[in-house]
């Protein structure tokens, strides 16, 4: 599955700040207007998801390690430690990323106002002459006179 799929925790929060769904925001930072912020928080968006995505992997097969049911012959503290050290670095790496991205959001310039369509009221005015007054201008009308030394 794509990150653009997986859900984060901070889903809710871009949504806000940038007033569109996550998936227009990926489309938004494909396009060839995307903002830099935009950008940055998708591609951050998108590493926190999957950091996420190993933090409950990795909970998920302790919890089912160490489920009620579960023969304790099976149990390995050997595993449990590479899963305590895996879960480590998933929560580090998780922890980075948001807080990357707090950085971008908090950071970021506000987004321009969208320009809105108005319309004038543009009123035109058009007469016409009698004939009397529609006469030809005179041939040196609007000409300049030459100074005289």
């Amino acid at each position: 599955m794509s990150v653009r799929h997986k859900s984060s925790t901070v889903d809710g929060r871009l949504e806000e700040v940038f007033d569109a769904p996550v998936a227009e925001l990926y489309e938004r930072a494909a396009g060839p207007d995307a903002s830099a912020a935009v950008s940055r928080a998708m591609e951050l968006r998108s590493f926190l998801a999957l950091a996420e995505e190993q933090v409950a992997r990795v909970r998920d097969r302790v919890h089912e390690a160490m489920a009620a049911d579960r023969d304790m012959d099976e149990l390995s503290a050997d595993e449990l430690r590479m899963d305590a050290q895996w879960l480590d670095a998933a929560l580090d790496a998780r922890d980075g990323y948001r807080a990357a991205l707090d950085d971008l959001l908090r950071t970021m310039p506000p987004p321009l106002p969208q320009p809105r369509p108005f319309r004038t009221a543009q009123q035109t005015v058009t007469t016409a002459l009698p004939p009397a007054l529609a006469a030809p201008a005179p041939q040196r009308a609007g000409a300049v006179r030459a100074r005289r030394p």
